[in-house]
């Protein structure tokens, strides 16, 4: 398994130093190349099933490092399939992407051999008509933005005069509690006053009616 296991090191080795060198490869021997990087994934994930049968063959006491190992390969397997896969895509939408630039370059108009012409100026009225419409509405949402606004401001300038006046009133029922504090406190000062002024009328009185007859 050990010796199973390093050739398939070597190889997905192999396989990333080709994948970094396909930009600089030629036209001529790109073809080969990615044959070749084909054919090595192949290789290695027969390889890799191998390893998954063969771990399970291990002593006990090795099998739970053969098992990690083996995962790993599979896992760098799957890396390398998927970046060949994407190199693959990119490659394939260039090249239409390039198709349709030399079909565009190459295309002729005729005066009146079609309607191709007329096809084209209305695609592009069409374009300007949608530019036109996002930009009313682009003017229609920063209106709306600056009457909303507006209204806010305005709406501040009402909550700070109500806060004003609340201010203002709450100044005045603090001024009017002060008042009637000290009328209370006043009318209870009177209220003794004409209480001593009975204990003692009362006083004089009685002394006056005792001694006097």
């Amino acid at each position: 398994m050990e010796q199973l296991y390093q050739q398939t090191n070597r190889l997905i080795l192999q396989v990333q130093g080709q994948l970094n060198k396909l930009g600089t490869v030629t036209a001529d021997n790109l073809i080969e190349v990615e044959q070749d990087i084909d054919n090595v994934l192949q290789e290695v994930s027969s390889n890799c099933d191998k390893l998954n049968i063969l771990v399970n063959k291990e002593p006990p006491h090795k099998r739970q490092s053969a098992k990690i190992k083996a995962d790993q390969l599979i896992y760098d397997l799957r890396h390398l399939q998927t970046a060949f896969h994407n190199y693959q895509q990119r490659k394939i939408q260039r090249e239409q992407e390039e198709r349709e630039r030399d079909e565009l370059l190459n295309r002729k108009f005729a005066p009146n051999s079609s309607g191709e012409t007329s096809i084209m100026i209305d695609h592009a009225l069409q374009h300007n008509t949608g530019l036109q419409n996002a930009n009313r509405g682009l003017d229609d949402m920063i209106s709306s933005g600056s009457s909303i606004l507006t209204g806010l401001r305005e709406q501040r300038y009402t909550l700070k005069g109500a806060q004003k006046r609340i201010l203002d009133l709450a100044n005045t029922l603090g001024l009017s509690n002060t008042v009637m504090r000290l009328i209370d406190k006043r009318a209870t000062q009177d209220k003794w006053i004409v209480l001593i002024g009975i204990v003692v009328t009362c006083a004089i009185m009685f002394l006056a009616v005792k001694y006097l007859t």
